[in-house]
């Protein structure tokens, strides 16, 4: 029975959000504007961030890659949505739907692993301030980078490879708007047993070692802040990491929601709506937390915007 249930797929069906037509206007807009936001608002960080000298430091440094992340996770998957609601086809081949998976993997993944350095850099700037240029050198930046980037190609590319051993059943319709690993593990009809070992091996390696390197750097934090007797030195050091305290509590809180809604037995589309703010949401909001809140930030875009102005 289970071979005849077996067959050599070619496409996958991505549900989406809603199958209401009168709602797939509003979405394909919405969701537009909410990819412009994130695209721009991060290439302005960027470009702000590479145009001023004074913030070429280790800090602005992981946050500029840190935005280039964001606006290529976003980019996995938002376009191929808002081509699906134009054209309303909701068809994605087998290899596009590998190809979408391996690279959304590769940046959730690079956006953990870069806020976990970052929390590593506040760290050493609270903790070791006359030290902090010494450790915090362009040499181990860039190891700090090159490891994050071979650590998440190896881990998606694994996993990625590890699904083409596995058979689907005919039924393919994904109950969201991308190609998620946990939602594809589902419509398998061979044993999966393997692949959910090596996704909650990768879960706890990419997931909980990197949140506890930042509640042991933030708990460090804390206590050397409570340590500092004036009240103005306390606000000084703990303003330096605000911003970032501030994206790690968006992505993890929003991270794990997605872990929990899609971990249930029944897949719906209540975890689809979830990822909608770890996929779009997070991204887009990042700029606008790291430049509210940064003095720096901000003088940085004033004079790229003004430097734009004269240029015309």
């Amino acid at each position: 029975m289970e071979s005849r249930n077996q067959t050599a797929i070619s496409k996958f069906i991505l549900l989406g959000l809603s199958e209401d037509m009168d709602l797939q206007p509003l979405l394909f807009w919405l969701f537009l504007y909410m990819y412009l936001v994130c695209v721009i608002g991060n290439l302005l960080i960027i470009l702000a961030i590479s145009s001023d000298s004074h913030l070429h430091t280790p800090m602005y440094f992981f946050l500029s890659n840190l935005s280039f992340t964001d606006i290529c996770f976003t980019s996995t998957t938002i376009p191929k949505m808002l081509v699906n609601i134009q054209t309303q086809s909701k068809v994605i081949t087998y290899e596009g739907c590998l190809t979408q998976m391996y690279f959304f993997m590769i940046f959730a993944e690079l956006d953990d692993l870069l806020l976990t350095v970052m929390a590593y850099d506040r760290f050493v700037a609270v903790c070791h301030p006359l030290h902090y240029m010494v450790i915090m050198n362009p040499r181990l930046c860039g190891l700090l980078l090159l490891l994050s980037w071979l650590i998440c190609l190896i881990c998606s590319l694994l996993q990625s490879l590890m699904v083409l051993r596995v058979s689907f059943c005919r039924e393919t319709e994904i109950p969201h708007f991308c190609c998620e690993l946990a939602q594809i593990l589902k419509l398998a009809c061979s044993d999966t047993l393997i692949n959910n070992i090596l996704l909650c091996f990768v879960t706890g390696l990419l997931g909980v070692v990197p949140l506890t390197g930042i509640l042991f750097s933030y708990s460090r934090i804390i206590s050397s802040i409570m340590s500092i007797s004036s009240a103005r030195g306390k606000y000084k050091a703990f303003s330096t990491c605000g911003s970032h305290l501030s994206v790690v509590s968006l992505f993890y809180g929003v991270g794990l929601g997605v872990y929990f809604t899609s971990g249930t037995v029944h897949p719906s589309r209540k975890s689809s709506i979830v990822s909608v703010m770890y996929t779009v949401v997070t991204p887009m909001l990042n700029p606008f937390i790291y430049s509210l809140k940064n003095r720096d930030m901000k003088g940085a875009l004033r004079k790229l915007f003004s430097r734009g102005s004269c240029s015309q």
